[in-house]
């Protein structure tokens, strides 16, 4: 485990000598006032998340930067599978022990504020309140473009239709093996990776980045002459499970061709490749459905993305992923992916 960083403990600094430096994050006068004020100029997004320790972090894996850029990259990926193309800026609240050294914190904050500034948002204000244990809560605004009729253009679950393509937006499985490299899991024969592997995969974990390019590049690439109509989401739970999330959502079937999935060819020899490509989670990539001329389009314009399946109509047994042409192949079941409370 990583030595504790020196500095005053929180308890040293009190509540508002906390929130003073806390206010050096955020523009000049943000953490002023009970709450913050925005100017909005179409239909908003909100979306929240917590971090936990031991849960979704701990200091064996994650240094204080890493802890903070996650957490807001968690949030901003959420708001890009909305299909929002940016953030507005981000609200944080901190739970921490008194005996949390204050350059853990601090590094928490740079992390977040390096992650939603390169994103063009900016740190809107919060809480913080002491606590056994260290968690923060993220929320997370950003707008939706209105398309010429003033409709918002938004990517919901629920839009997808039989004989859509489903669309991924990069690969996965690299972040569960980042994950695996800093618990130094015993199965995992470092010595045989390519040393380029290794640093995507920690990347990849530790800071990974929002696909907003990719909602640019899908607006991009909507056909003329098409309404908007974009099923989608994140794939911070997996891939399959987020294949699976469109499904139900939409009252289809998600098929998965097997022969595309969208694995780091230098991961392709792992024997754990597979399941982490479907079920390792925060990848933070977009999965979407979209009808063929549109999902090709993408495809050929977005570098990185593939096309991993299809919708069909749903069969009525409940089941909404199975392989496409393999009905034997095991699959997790009905998309796998991280559980919060199993």
């Amino acid at each position: 485990m990583a030595a504790a960083p020196e500095g005053p403990s929180l308890a040293d600094l009190g509540e508002w000598q906390l929130i003073d430096r806390l206010a050096a994050f955020a523009p000049a006068g943000q953490f002023d006032d009970d709450a913050a004020l925005l100017t909005c100029g179409g239909p908003l997004v909100v979306t929240s998340d917590v971090l936990v320790e031991g849960v979704h972090f701990s200091d064996a894996t994650t240094a204080g930067f890493d802890v903070g850029w996650r957490a807001a990259a968690a949030n901003l990926s959420d708001l890009a599978a909305m299909g929002c193309t940016g953030a507005l800026g981000l609200t944080v609240g901190l739970v921490a022990p008194g005996a949390t050294p204050w350059p853990w914190v601090e590094a928490v904050y740079i992390g977040l504020q390096a992650c939603v500034e390169r994103q063009g948002g900016v740190l809107l204000g919060g809480d913080c309140s002491g606590g056994a244990q260290r968690l923060l809560a993220i929320t997370a605004l950003g707008n939706l473009p209105r398309s010429t009729s003033g409709e918002p253009q938004a990517i919901r679950r629920r839009d997808g239709r039989p004989g859509d393509l489903l669309v991924c937006t990069g690969p996965h499985g690299l972040s569960r093996l980042g994950l695996a490299l800093l618990q130094q899991e015993e199965q995992l024969e470092r010595r045989h990776l390519p040393q380029a592997l290794i640093e995507r995969a920690l990347e990849r974990h530790q800071r990974p980045c929002p696909r907003f390019d990719a909602v640019q590049a899908l607006r991009c690439q909507q056909p003329k002459g098409t309404s908007w109509r974009v099923a989608g989401t994140d794939s911070s739970d997996g891939l399959a499970a987020a294949a699976a999330a469109i499904a139900r959502s939409s009252g289809c079937r998600a098929l998965l061709d097997h022969r595309r999935l969208p694995l780091d060819p230098a991961m392709a020899n792992l024997a754990q490749a597979e399941a982490w490509c479907l079920g390792g989670g925060e990848d933070f990539e977009l999965v979407l459905a979209l009808e063929p001329p549109w999902a090709e389009a993408l495809v050929q314009h977005l570098p990185g993305s593939a096309v991993i399946g299809a919708l069909v109509a749903a069969t009525g047994d409940g089941q909404h992923l199975a392989w496409l042409g393999e009905q034997d192949r095991p699959l997790p079941g009905d998309g796998g992916g991280y559980e919060h409370f199993s």
